[in-house]
């Protein structure tokens, strides 16, 4: 196994998966919420006979409830976005102190990599390249 210490982490790179993985949750949670006011609404829409006032309200439910579907994801995923680059600020000031986080990789490589081998020389001829003429105004084409 190899140690590894972690002392920053990309704030932007972090708010990004912290903002994807609370979008998943909030779209779970906003799906379960909004099928729940959406039966509700339902339930008020199937109530209402005629011209009752309840089938306003009802209706107003099942919209409510699309609302929730679309707007706790995209609250969750900002709200997550937030947090995600507020913890990495933190994480960076606090490692700055405290060394960082070590980690143990396995299966990692644990060779060290030198400099690379130098480029052969390149064999270049002036003669090859010939500047492109193109046309002016004045003369023929």
């Amino acid at each position: 196994m190899m140690n590894v210490t972690v002392r920053r982490v990309g704030v932007l790179s972090l708010a990004k998966i912290f903002g994807l993985i609370t979008l998943v949750i909030g779209l779970v949670i906003g799906v379960i919420y909004g099928l729940v006011i959406m039966a509700v609404g339902s339930a008020f829409l199937a109530q209402a006979r005629g011209g009752d006032a309840g089938g306003a309200p009802a209706f107003a439910g099942v919209v409510v409830g699309l609302l929730v579907m679309i707007g706790v994801p995209l609250f969750y995923g900002a709200l997550g976005f937030v947090m995600g680059a507020i913890y990495a600020l933190i994480f960076n000031a606090a490692s700055g102190f405290l060394g960082g986080l070590e980690l143990q990789v396995e299966g990692a490589a644990t060779e060290t990599f030198g400099v690379p081998p130098a480029l052969p020389p390149q064999q270049w001829n002036a003669d090859a390249y010939q500047p492109i003429h193109e046309p002016t105004i004045n003369e023929p084409r």
